[in-house]
């Protein structure tokens, strides 16, 4: 098949001025406008975001076309009293429940918590139909209090005042806890530990990686006006859109890692461009056009990958995914401006306020040494690196897609020790009770339904159906003897739905439909799996697209692929033997093994194959412009173009991954459990995109396929759009 010329090999020179050097300049020039302008975008979308407040919603539901919505849908025209949340007041005494005085206080509790705002109805165990919510051993007991909404359209104030209300009752020997939905949509974590965490982890890797107080800096100022604007539109945007409420720190474990990476190539560029003489604004210029490039690159893959989400059709996912985009291109905007804006303040002090020694740049040194082992013996490095990433991703066969429940919650959390003490005393499956809607032709349609219902060994009770006042429409609370998150649980629904009600309700002229919190996180998450293949097909075929545009080459953006979709599975891989098998204890994982939420899969493998562009980029467009400054006819361009490349980018990778690794790594400290899960497979897939793969795989694989790395067959260079062709990569650090 043809091929395309072979670009001529010039030596290495400055890259032409591009937009984005044009932008640096006018930048540099204009630092205090520019300067300005950033603070008053930062304090006016801050002071608008506070005054507004937040509206954030977790509502995970999969749309009006599942049977749970469908259910509550029919629930909510037929029984509009119990349309309402409900949640559980659970009390544990050291003697028995029933006691005259401990009945007093329950009854005294809950009927205080009749009388306030927003609260239709309170069930006490005591009442009558409650006694099943009197516990076989006489210690613990619970009622329910159902409110006038559901989901995000019941107020927090609400829910926080009955919370604070029946926990003012507790008392020695009388514990009280509150759970379920509402509790748990309330029950945020506090921020700002694990961003603190990550940005001093950062301090000491820059201040090791620049050697200088002033360049350190920069990174971090950049990062942090970037996330912090993000924090204020993701206020704002909340009362549009459906954004979780973990979407900021989301977007901040997404900020802040990319952000100081992005300033930590640009700045690193500009200093090497100072040491050859350049002035400052000159170096600017360079380290626009060649590292800003770069940067906009890579940025913009993150964003265009975080797009690929909005298949799965979830608001919730979009309002995730906006967070993380918005957090992205703010970055980006802050590298190409407000960063040239600070080097024009630093000028040629930014070097001062010195920690330690400066280190050489160039080629040689122990990455030369390193990509030279490697290329003499490239089967045995190559082989040995996929074999260990191939083992890590072996427990990645074992991932169970499941939403957890309030069992996973941090323990001083008051719905996790509400779900315990209803798992201890009425058995897990209290926690996520099924809700069967029946469409009914009268009363006596539904004994023989609820009769089987009970017969089925996964089902511990079947409640007794209530009725609408036309007769016309009646509920069953069924109660599984599983948690919520059990695939013996999602099982039981299956079952319940496709041989049961349809064997039951058969020429009865019943209609049943199964809903309820439980039913609603399956439905979900049977949505998303189906919508699975065609995320990350999206990912994958832009990702190889991209990298195509950007280096004219067909074998380095399928070994970038492979290599990268290694990387990811064994990240999942690692997921899976700590939050599935419990590898690392009950640390990190709150003390209970649990499923990954389906979400964060594919959350992960956007963000993942968008960070790797980071490395793939500067990695290899260093390797090309090595490649094209050869002599002609050299015999060995394509083994020294990868030696050079490697030890002209190695350490600032290797800073940059060790950056990003400490930011993601300090998120496994969080309270939320999703952001646990995140920051480790991004922390573990981060180490080794920049260890095994880029330092290892890809070089002997390089090495292996030599002129073939740029072959490109013509039509396909006919087809393909060209950009990012004079793309320089960032020079090692100093």
């Amino acid at each position: 098949m043809s091929m395309t010329r072979a670009p001529s090999r010039t030596p290495l020179m400055a890259a032409p001025v591009s937009s984005l050097g044009r932008l640096g300049s006018w930048s540099y020039r204009h630092r205090r406008l520019v300067t300005l302008a950033w603070v008053i975008v930062l304090i006016v979308i801050s002071l608008g975001g506070r005054l507004a407040g937040s509206a954030f919603k977790d509502n995970l539901n999969g749309g009006t076309s599942t049977p749970s919505q469908q259910a509550a849908s029919f629930l909510q025209h037929n029984f509009p009293g119990q349309a309402g949340d409900v949640a559980q007041v659970v009390f544990q005494t050291a003697g028995a429940v029933t006691a005259p005085r401990a009945r007093a206080r329950v009854t005294g509790t809950l009927g205080g918590l009749a009388r306030l705002p927003r609260v239709t109805s309170v069930l006490s165990p005591f009442a009558a139909g409650g006694a099943a919510q009197l516990s076989p051993d006489g210690h613990i007991a619970y009622g329910l209090v159902r409110f006038d909404a559901s989901g995000d359209a019941l107020p927090d104030a609400a829910i926080q005042n009955v919370i604070t209300q029946a926990r003012r009752a507790a008392g020695p020997g009388f514990a009280v806890q509150v759970g379920g939905a509402p509790v748990e949509k309330v029950e945020k974590p506090q921020f700002g530990k694990s961003e603190a965490l990550g940005i001093l982890a950062a301090v000491l890797i820059l201040l090791l990686a620049f050697g200088s107080v002033i360049a350190m800096l920069l990174p971090i100022v950049t990062a942090i006006v970037a996330v912090a604007t993000t924090f204020g539109l993701l206020d704002l945007l909340s009362h549009a859109v459906t954004v979780p409420s973990f979407a900021p720190e989301l977007a901040a474990l997404v900020g802040l890692g990319v952000g100081i990476d992005y300033a930590l190539f640009v700045i690193t560029r500009y200093r090497t461009a100072l040491r050859t003489g350049s002035a400052p604004q000159d170096a600017v210029v360079t380290a626009m056009a060649t590292s800003g490039r770069a940067v906009v690159f890579a940025g913009s893959t993150v964003v265009l990958s975080l797009l690929g989400l909005f298949l799965l059709g979830l608001p919730f996912i979009y309002g995730a995914a906006l967070g993380a985009i918005i957090a992205v291109l703010l970055v980006m905007a802050a590298s190409v401006t407000l960063l040239p804006a600070a080097l024009g303040f630093a000028g040629l002090g930014i070097d001062r306020l010195r920690i330690g020694r400066r280190t050489a740049g160039g080629t040689g040194g122990f990455w030369w040494a390193w990509s030279r082992r490697v290329q003499r013996h490239p089967r045995l490095t190559g082989g040995a690196a996929v074999a260990v990433l191939v083992l890590l991703a072996l427990p990645f066969a074992s991932l169970r897609l499941a939403f957890t429940d309030a069992g996973t919650e941090p323990s001083s959390y008051t719905s996790r020790q509400a779900y315990d003490l209803l798992a201890h005393g009425f058995g897990p499956g209290a926690n996520g009770p099924l809700v069967v809607a029946l469409r009914v032709p009268g009363p006596a349609a539904v004994a023989t339904l609820r009769a089987d219902m009970a017969r089925q060994p996964d089902v511990a009770l079947v409640g007794p159906p209530q009725f609408s006042p036309a007769g016309t429409a009646a509920v069953l609370t069924v109660i599984p003897r599983t948690s919520p998150q059990d695939a013996q649980t999602s099982a039981l629904v299956r079952s319940l739905r496709d041989t049961v009600v349809p064997r039951a309700t058969a020429g009865t002229g019943v209609t049943a439909l199964i809903g309820g919190p439980t039913a609603a996180s399956i439905d979900t998450a049977a949505l998303i799996s189906a919508r699975l293949l065609a995320v990350v097909a999206f990912v994958i075929v832009l990702s190889v697209l991209l990298l195509m545009a950007a280096f004219r080459s067909v074998v380095i953006p399928l070994v970038s692929a492979v290599l990268t979709l290694l990387s990811t599975g064994a990240a999942y891989g690692v997921i899976v033997a700590v939050f599935q098998w419990g590898w690392l204890g009950g640390g990190i994982d709150n003390g209970v093994t649990a499923p990954v939420d389906p979400w964060i899969p594919l959350m992960l493998f956007a963000l993942l194959f968008g960070f790797s562009m980071d490395y793939q980029v500067f990695l290899v467009s260093r390797i090309r412009e090595e490649w094209r400054a050869r002599p002609a006819g050299s015999r060995t361009a394509d083994s020294d173009a990868v030696a050079n490349a490697l030890a002209r980018t190695g350490r600032i990778i290797t800073s940059a991954a060790a950056i990003m690794i400490c930011v993601f790594a300090a998120f496994v400290l969080g309270d939320l459990r999703v952001l646990r899960v995140i920051g480790l497979g991004m922390a573990v897939a981060v180490l080794l995109d920049a260890t095994l793969v880029r330092m290892v795989a890809t070089p002997a694989i390089l090495q292996l396929t030599g002129r073939a790395n740029w072959w490109f067959p013509r039509w396909l260079d006919r087809i393909v759009p060209s950009f990012l062709t004079e793309i320089d990569s960032a020079d090692q650090a100093s």
